[in-house]
């Protein structure tokens, strides 16, 4: 069993998400970071599916009780095992008893923490093991993780220690043009790509609320649509928000902008306060930006199925 003492801000079940049901209304849910939780269970040898824990913000405990490896990604949460600090990016063996526990950071938001052979017996809803807070199912009833909780898993012998480097986060956020940005004047649709947007504390699993000193108020409307994570809508109020996993499945707002896929785990780093600043690229980017990133994932893959051989 893994004991969670302290459940942090906002630590809860993820896999890929729920995808098929978009047109029941049922959003996708799942990691934020899929490049971190996927490099995560590849370091362990598990399917890039299998269910991790999202951790937001850190400040949160867990024990193990059995012996097992993990791995850590994503932002640099200060972690530690019993007391000695570990490095985002790399697998490590607990013992039983050994204590995880997560500081914060100034720099990242996220982490991602994942057993050998995954956590046993999760529920799955619609194909998915994910937490969907909004709607109240998925993970553990629907919720975040709460003190006291535990989640099972296989014990395993020690492994040895491997580590990789992601690539860097950065503030640069690439977007394809959305299709009503023609519906702003001439010189607020170049402030929208020219100046740096402001993180609010609004921000959320449902998406990442964005201000600036730009006046984008207004009183357009539009047909309802179909929407996704890395839709950035413009509501009345003029302040922007890109959708996230937990978004809706539609919405009536002017879309400006879609945040490439490959650029999403940037946004889901940026806390409150910090900034961002948006790049206009074509489909033909996009899709080599995703490209770049399975390649990515296939050499981590390759790596560490040479390194589990060479030291078994």
């Amino acid at each position: 069993m893994l004991t969670i003492l302290k459940s942090g801000i906002q630590t809860c079940i993820q896999d890929l998400g729920r995808m098929g049901f978009r047109h029941l209304g049922v959003s996708q849910s799942g990691v934020l970071d899929q490049l971190a939780a996927k490099s995560a269970n590849i370091l362990l040898s598990n399917p890039k599916e299998t269910p991790v824990l999202e951790i937001t913000v850190g400040l949160c405990q867990f024990k193990f009780n059995k012996p097992t490896n993990f791995a850590i990604t994503g932002a640099d949460l200060g972690a530690k095992l019993s007391g000695q600090p570990i490095t985002a990016g790399w697998r490590y063996h607990a013992n039983e008893g050994d204590i995880l526990t997560f500081s914060t950071s100034k720099t990242g938001l996220r982490a991602y923490f994942a057993i050998q052979n995954g956590f046993s017996s999760l529920p799955c809803v619609m194909n998915s093991c994910s937490t969907d807070i909004q709607a109240g199912f998925g993970g553990l009833s629907g919720k975040a993780l709460s003190d006291g909780e535990e989640l099972d898993y296989v014990p395993n012998s020690v492994l040895n220690s491997i580590g990789a480097a992601l690539p860097e986060y950065t503030d640069t956020i690439r977007i394809i043009a959305g299709p009503h940005i023609d519906l702003l004047a001439k010189d607020k649709q170049q402030c929208v790509f020219e100046k740096s947007w402001q993180v609010l504390p609004q921000s959320n699993r449902m998406g990442v609320r964005l201000s600036n000193d730009i006046d984008l108020t207004h009183d357009l409307s539009i047909a309802s649509q179909g929407v996704c994570p890395g839709t950035i809508q413009l509501p009345p109020n003029g302040e922007p928000i890109v959708l996230l996993n937990d978004c809706q499945t539609t919405g009536g707002y002017p879309i400006i902008g879609q945040v490439i896929e490959a650029d999403l785990r940037l946004l889901s780093q940026l806390s409150a306060g910090q900034t961002c600043n948006f790049v206009v690229v074509d489909r033909s980017q996009a899709l080599e930006a995703t490209t770049q990133q399975l390649q990515h994932l296939a050499q981590l893959e390759i790596a560490v199925q040479h390194h589990n051989k060479k030291n078994s």
